[in-house]
């Protein structure tokens, strides 16, 4: 079955903008998302630093009692599934109800709710813990509340690979469109993380940048030398996906295609990647396999900005491409605004096709001393009109899951 994947709306919630154009205009000119946190008293914490979501208003995105019974990362997914919707100008009545699906992530759910639901029980007692505690807590909820608003009833899923959940979300819907089960998927995913006992739990596993709390600005580095831990942050990325037929029938504007999906796992540890970066490697390489590809043009890598990810990654790319490795672009999202998890995939999918779009490759913040462990070409200040047409977006997670998407610019 010869069935194309194209992506015809965009919708995204980012700390340095909320929709497209706020967005891509930050990436642009590289904004700096990554602040003192003002979410929580971090006064006690190792880490006083994150990438937050500012001036969020649920209300433009759902009903104001909706919005008193939904967790932040459902307001997150709905908010940016909503935006993603209005951008493709697809008339959700347009399309049979039972081949419209949706497939959205999130690696750690209603944690807000969770958190303090279980503070009511233990300061209150049973009586006091909400009777919208569990929807408002649990993942399939950043799926499910956006195909109620949209009458989507085909195929609807949550998909929990920690920060590869918005990759294998798109990617996973890809298939589903690729094999006739869909015709229209949205996809992405959500994370609202801001909050005591996720920086809490990070930084106790040494995972954060705990060095720069009077210098948010500088704290967030991928691939350089002196990088000292990711930042934290939330967000959501969702993205329009269509057959290609379908998008040209009704005359959508196509940001790129789908072409590729590769996932595998290292089966390595809990936490560290495979130093060796096979298991990222294979799934690159799955990808651009599917997209017929002999190179690639553009890899939005998962550069956390942590120590072992970014030698793994660099490992995995040189594996990959051998002597073309060094002519292949490479940034990372992250380093604007932090780590947003099961969120990331999907806002970084986003920025990618503003190169297709604008050509327009975004820079890497805070690239200034090379790490000579990481022998690869990261942008360190943002390239316009780049001739760039094949994209590999990169994101690993904890347990070893490795999610890649292979974006092709569309030329009729």
């Amino acid at each position: 079955m010869n069935r194309r994947v194209a992506i015809t709306g965009l919708g995204v919630v980012s700390p340095v903008g909320i929709g497209k154009e706020k967005y891509w205009r930050a990436l642009e000119a590289g904004v700096n998302g990554v602040s003192k946190i003002t979410a929580f008293d971090a006064t006690d914490f190792n880490v006083k630093i994150a990438g937050e979501v500012r001036d969020f208003d649920p209300s433009l995105y759902m009903a104001k009692k909706d919005a008193k019974r939904t967790d932040r990362v459902i307001q997150f997914s709905t908010a940016a599934a909503t935006m993603a919707m209005e951008d493709s100008k697809l008339d959700p009545a347009s399309v049979d109800p039972w081949r419209f699906g949706v497939y959205m992530g999130s690696g750690t759910g209603g944690l807000h709710t969770s958190s303090e639901g279980f503070g009511d029980l233990r300061d209150k007692g049973p009586r006091h813990v909400g009777p919208f505690a569990i929807p408002m807590m649990i993942s399939n909820m950043v799926s499910a509340y956006v195909a109620i608003k949209y009458g989507c009833k085909g195929p609807n899923m949550c998909l929990v690979t920690a920060c590869a959940s918005s990759i294998n979300s798109i990617g996973e819907a890809g298939y589903a469109i690729q094999r006739g089960d869909a015709d229209v998927m949205l996809a992405g995913g959500a994370e609202a993380c801001v909050m005591g006992l996720t920086v809490a739990g990070f930084s106790s596993m040494k995972a954060l940048c705990s060095t720069h709390n009077d210098d948010p600005e500088h704290a967030s580095r991928p691939f350089d030398k002196d990088r000292c831990g990711f930042v934290v942050a939330e967000g959501a990325g969702v993205v329009v996906l269509e057959e290609l037929e379908h998008a040209k029938a009704r005359g959508a504007h196509i940001y790129g295609i789908l072409s590729g999906y590769g996932a595998t796992c290292d089966a390595y540890h809990i936490t560290a990647p495979d130093p060796e970066g096979v298991g990222a490697a294979r799934a690159m390489e799955i990808a651009m396999r599917q997209s017929g590809w002999d190179g690639v043009d553009l890899v939005n890598a998962h550069g956390t900005s942590t120590h072992l990810n970014e030698i793994m990654e660099s490992k995995a790319i040189n594996t990959l491409l051998g002597d073309k490795a060094k002519d292949t672009l490479v940034t990372s999202t992250k380093s604007l605004f932090g780590h947003t998890l099961g969120a990331a995939g999907g806002i970084a999918v986003c920025a990618s096709l503003q190169a297709f779009e604008e050509g327009i490759v975004h820079k890497t913040r805070n690239y200034e001393t090379p790490d000579p462990e990481c022998n690869v070409n990261v942008v360190a200040e943002t390239k316009y009109d780049a001739n760039v047409k094949r994209i590999l977006v990169n994101n690993f997670g904890f347990g070893g899951h490795n999610g890649v998407l292979a974006l092709s610019k569309y030329e009729g």
